[in-house]
């Protein structure tokens, strides 16, 4: 069987990256891949500005705390005001560029607004010290610099910087188009049959609900080509229609060699197919290859296992690398966190396994108590998977390695 490190570097060195980009406003680029470097223009913030509402003044002008000075203007933000004369102080107010001349921010807290007979004045009731309260112009950005990376998926805070430094339009790699469809005479739809009329050994698809949210949250378009029946004949004509138009060809199902699983077969009629064993479990089976499109570049093909577990945790394993190489995205393998087993694993597997777990209210993990691969409500329950290397058994207290399912998605 194949290690998952060398199943992972087969997949990426078979991927090449989409060369299409597209123009997108900022305001709809969540999650879009950024094509080409997000360079400043300018200095952020443009010009040293007050943290706080108070006054501004030079340190030097406050001997001691309780020291009076005249106000010599009022500066609210997106104001400019004039020099500021020694001995004077100046109203400020969040965000408002601190005046030449001033040197620090005293917050109006620590201020007593007085009039001194028709003019506005100020008793300082603390020493400042030069430089408090005061953001520096280019503290945050230098122009020049690159905030955002080409390869970087956008998040709403890297919107939000890309919008400080000017960018109403950002340059993205096209979404990449994933046709989905799963095989299998037992599966039925949800709609189409009620429960109570279900024929004998029929299932829902629950699959091709998991694997198109999935490639929707990795910034893919989707299109769902239903259910195939389990016919060498439909299982080609799915595959070549499925190539049209599209990057990768995304299955459930079929994928062992039994005498009803057609993928391997069709595959190889359209273009290559792999069966891969990959020491992991839930996933073992995996099939990758690719399909033929007259004078373009061929579709891959990734067949994921018919479990819904199985189909579930390869997809994060297997298939996200494969969607991050299509976008540009370099991968790396998620970090995790150590945590405390609050659980006893005393079955080792040959395999390297991932057991859904979450975390509980003293800080441990506890697993999910049925660990097959067909119960879809242990990865519902989870809140990620403990990463456990082959051969490994659990003692409570010791340290395992956890990765949410927010990692795996990121």
């Amino acid at each position: 069987m194949l290690s998952l490190p060398d199943a992972i570097a087969r997949l990426l060195a078979a991927t090449p990256a989409l060369t299409e980009t597209e123009q997108v406003s900022t305001f709809d680029a969540l999650g879009r891949v950024l094509a080409a470097d997000v360079v400043s223009a300018l200095d952020v913030p443009p010009q040293d500005n007050t943290s706080m509402d108070g006054y501004a003044m030079r340190a030097a002008d406050i001997a001691q705390p309780g020291t009076v000075l005249p106000v010599s203007q009022r500066i609210a933000a997106g104001q400019t005001g004039g020099v500021l004369a020694p001995g004077s102080a100046a109203r400020i107010f969040t965000g408002a560029p601190v005046p030449q001349g001033a040197d620090a921010v005293v917050m109006q807290e620590q201020c007593e607004a007085l009039d001194l007979g028709g003019q506005p004045g100020v008793r300082v009731q603390v020493s400042p010290s030069a430089g408090q309260w005061i953001r520096r112009r280019g503290e945050d950005v230098r122009a020049g610099s690159v905030v955002l990376s080409r390869g970087s998926r956008l998040t709403p805070q890297a919107l939000g910087l890309a919008a400080s430094v000017g960018a109403a339009r950002l340059s993205v790699v096209r979404r990449p188009r994933v046709a989905l469809f799963s095989t299998g005479d037992e599966l039925v739809m949800p709609g189409e049959i009620p429960p109570e009329s279900m024929p004998p050994g029929a299932i829902y698809n629950s699959n091709r609900y998991t694997l198109r949210a999935l490639l929707q949250a990795a910034g893919c378009e989707v299109s769902d080509l239903g259910i195939v029946p389990d016919r060498l004949d439909a299982t080609r004509a799915a595959l070549r229609g499925a190539a049209v138009g599209h990057d990768l060809i995304l299955t459930s199902g079929g994928v062992s060699v039994g005498e009803e699983d057609h993928l391997k077969p069709a595959a190889e009629a359209e273009g290559r197919l792999d069966l891969w064993q990959i020491a992991i479990k839930p996933g073992k089976p995996l099939a990758f290859g690719q399909i033929r499109k007259d004078g373009e570049r061929p579709a891959l093909l990734i067949g994921l296992p018919g479990n819904p577990v199985s189909s579930f945790v390869t997809f994060l394993l297997a298939v996200r690398p494969v969607l991050m190489a299509l976008q540009g995205m370099a991968w790396a393998e998620p970090r995790g966190l150590l945590l405390r087993a609050d659980f006893d694993w005393p079955r080792a597997d040959a395999r390297r396994e991932f057991l859904r777990a979450r975390r509980n209210a003293e800080g441990g993990l506890e697993i999910f108590p049925n660990q097959s691969s067909g119960v879809l409500t242990s990865a519902v329950w989870a809140e990620g998977l403990i990463d456990n290397p082959p051969g490994q058994t659990i003692a409570r207290g010791d340290a395992v390695r956890f990765v949410t399912f927010s990692e795996w998605l990121s």
